[in-house]
Formats: C-alpha cells, structure tokens, sequence
C-alpha cells in the first residue's frame, strides 16, 4: 500500500526535508547529467550531506510513499552506500507500483555491483523482457545488469543479448520501443550516473 504525503504528517516532513527543496526529486534523473556548475556543485555537496544524516527508518518510511519520495530514496541509498536496502530496491523494482522510479533503483543497485545485485536485476528482466506491452524500465534494467557483468567479468547478460535472447525479442515485439536504440547507450547512460554517485559520495 502506498503511503500518501498530503495524508500522511510522518510523511509530509520527510518530504519537505528531503524530496521537495529546490526540486530535487525532478533532478535525479538523466537530467543530472545536464546540469552546470556552480549548480551541479552544489547539487552533489547538498545530496551527499542529506544522504549522511538521513536515518535509515527514514529511507525506509520514504519508500513507502509515491514516485518522488522512492526516487529520492533510492539516490540516498546509492550515495550513501547503503546496502541494506538492496533486497528491498529489488523488490520495488520488481513490483513495479509507480513509474519514473526505475532507473533510480538500477543506479543503486549498479552501483552495489555485486552477484547479488546482477541477481535481482536479472529476475526483473527475466520477468518483463516477455511484456512487450509494458513499456517499463527494461533498457536502463539492461544497462545496469550490463555494466555489473563487465565489472565482474561475467557472462550473465549472454543469455539476454544473444540473437535470440530475450532481449532481441523483446525489442521486436514492442512496437512502442521501435525507437530504442542500443543497449550500449543504456551502459553508458549507468556509468555515467554512477560516476555521479561516486562523485557526490566524495564530494566535499
């Protein structure tokens, strides 16, 4: 059950104090990459020290709620290395409840980079690469399982992106993902956000 802030004070307050402030919940997607310092600067320092102080029943009560605060979550939990949260970005991302929070549980679980993590990118795959009707989070999924593989020198992803692996097929039976293009733009879109999670976990 989703958790509701404008219902929910406990809630509300972890959303003005953490989601909400300059928009944050609206950045925290591919447009990060766009961003210009002074801003990006500040952007990063500012994410790093919530990311620090926020609790982890906080996080928790914050992945109950809607896109934004689980968004905003899942950043939090990748910058601040928390892996306890692992299983549980699993599940959301598995479950799929609310859109536009996809890619934020794929950057923390890349950034994990653990078998563990491959593991539970590889099950939403398994499960949603045969829903060519559902337009979800399957190419930034592949991005992250990608570059997890290749950091560890596996051969998870074969099986995927084979000629006649789930990937390929997927791809040709949703006519709504005509446009997609390679899943090397979706590798390089994750390092990309997890070089951003590095650099906001350093930053100073």
């Amino acid at each position: 059950m989703i958790r509701h802030a404008h219902e929910d004070p406990e809630l509300r307050a972890l959303v003005r104090r953490y989601v909400t402030p300059e928009r944050r919940y609206w950045k925290l997607s591919g447009s990060l990459l766009r961003m210009q310092s002074p801003e990006y600067d500040q952007f990063l320092r500012d994410l790093r020290e919530d990311a620090e102080l926020i609790t982890a029943d906080e996080i928790a009560t914050l992945l109950e709620g809607g896109w934004r605060e689980r968004r905003t979550a899942a950043w939090l939990v990748a910058v601040s290395r928390r892996t306890g949260f692992r299983e549980r970005l699993g599940e959301l991302l598995l479950a799929s409840e609310v859109c536009c929070t996809g890619l934020a549980y794929c950057v923390a679980l890349a950034g994990f980079g653990t078998p563990r993590d491959a593991e539970l990118l590889s099950a939403y795959l398994d499960r949603y690469l045969r829903r060519p009707d559902l337009a979800y989070d399957q190419p930034v999924a592949m991005g992250a399982f990608l570059f997890i593989d290749l950091n560890l020198q596996g051969d998870r992803t074969a099986r995927f992106l084979g000629p006649d692996g789930l990937w390929q097929q997927w791809l040709q039976d949703a006519a709504h993902m005509s446009c997609t293009t390679s899943v090397v733009t979706y590798l390089s879109l994750m390092r990309r956000l997890c070089a951003v999670v590095d650099e906001c976990a350093e930053a100073q």
